[in-house]
């Protein structure tokens, strides 16, 4: 899966359990329409066990906590339960830890689906998958939303009480754990900091999710934006210009833009470049080949009528190579923009400031949120590749 996508379940007994290299604290939480808990009883963890239709099993270390889901069992009223996950060791992040979540039959225990978040950094918990009801039918979803104070935030966001630490208390405690509000503190029960939740934590530092509300976003890499406007229907149609000028007065350089579209399970489904102008229907066309970088503007231009891509396709990656060889440390000026087909409207910059020595390069991707609404987030990540072949392994473990 990837973030935003969602599986019909077919069974009414699912398992998700939540493997990583390091030991992780798995918990279940019991949500309303509001996106809140009832009461602290709703948050299910290893000091809480179980709860309606929701129970927690440790692994013991040995093999990964998990989170059991029975459909028919959850109240009347509770419309989702999200899974969270947090290093068990203190202080430690997601950064160079990839967590996987696999959805199973409770039954059978077969695999029905697995999800790895992508690119996570300073994170020290995750919202890595939900089970939800939608028009009277149950559904699994990919999250991977990341939270920089660990499950005190996450807990806390979604109305759990959440105590706080004696002032003589020290700042973190031996190991975090999720917060409840317990009658009788024990080593193990965790302690939040005092400060209020900080929104979920992006990528990496310096970036984070915002609106189109204020106009033109100038993102940075890793950076997130909602292609969406307060009170405004969502885009249809947009355009994804690239541009480029050669570096140090040198010659010509012949680089090509495409863009790469993937399904649910990050499956490669077509490529849009210079030999292939059109795909999926003609929902994805691009301009056509500039092989200089030569005049003002975008070089290359790529539209996507988000409106009218088949219902499989969940992922575009738009990508850069250097057909004729040269290295990417030999381009000034390298960007991608966004702009509104409908308007002409720049909605979105990512300037590419640092380059390496390499020939392709991942400029952004494009992720389908289970609403509809489309996120971009600038990437900037660096491959050995001269065509829009050798992006496509690459493109689709970024997704």
């Amino acid at each position: 899966m990837t973030p935003g996508s969602n599986i019909p379940l077919p069974v009414t007994r699912v398992t998700v359990d939540v493997a990583a290299p390091v030991r992780l604290d798995v918990s279940g939480l019991l949500l309303t329409a509001d996106g809140k808990v009832r009461s602290d009883d709703d948050f299910i963890f290893y000091n809480q066990p179980s709860g309606q239709g929701v129970t927690y099993r440790s692994g013991g270390g040995s093999t990964p906590d998990s989170i059991t889901v029975d459909t028919t069992a959850v109240p009347q009223g509770i419309e989702k339960i999200v899974v969270t996950a947090s290093p068990d060791a203190a202080g430690q992040t997601f950064q160079g830890v990839e967590p996987t979540a696999t959805i199973r039959n409770a039954e059978d225990n077969s695999v029905l689906a697995s999800f790895t978040p992508p690119q996570l950094g300073t994170e020290t918990a995750l919202v890595i998958v939900e089970v939800y009801l939608r028009n009277g039918a149950w559904k699994a979803r990919a999250v991977g939303q990341g939270y920089s104070n660990g499950l005190a935030g996450i807990a806390t966001d979604f109305g759990v009480t959440v105590e706080e630490p004696a002032a003589q208390a020290p700042v973190a405690a031996p190991t975090p754990q999720a917060p409840v509000a317990a009658p009788a503190p024990t080593p193990q029960t965790p302690q939040a900091p005092p400060a209020p939740p900080a929104p979920p934590a992006a990528p990496a530092p310096g970036t984070g999710k915002i609106n189109l509300d204020k106009g033109r976003v100038n993102l940075q890499k890793n950076q997130t934006v909602s292609l969406t406007k307060g009170g405004s229907p969502f885009l249809a149609q947009v355009k994804m210009g690239l541009g480029w000028e050669p570096a140090y007065r040198g010659k010509d350089i012949d680089l090509d833009a495409s863009v790469i579209a993937y399904g649910p399970q990050r499956n490669h489904i077509d490529s849009c470049y210079f030999g292939k102008l059109s795909i999926v229907n003609g929902a994805i066309k691009h301009s056509g080949d500039n092989l200089t970088g030569e005049g003002g503007g975008d070089d290359e231009v790529i539209v996507v009528d988000l409106g009218r891509l088949p219902q499989e396709v969940t992922g575009l990656v738009f990508t850069v190579n250097s057909f004729s060889g040269q290295k990417f440390t030999e381009v000034a000026k390298a960007y991608c923009r966004l702009l509104d087909a409908a308007t002409g409207e720049e909605l979105v910059r990512f300037d590419l400031t640092t380059a390496e020595p390499q020939t392709g390069v991942m400029m952004a991707k494009l992720i389908k949120q289970f609403s509809g609404e489309w996120e971009m987030t600038a990437l900037g990540n660096f491959v050995k590749s001269r065509t829009v072949r050798g992006m496509v392994k690459p493109s689709a473990q970024a997704l």
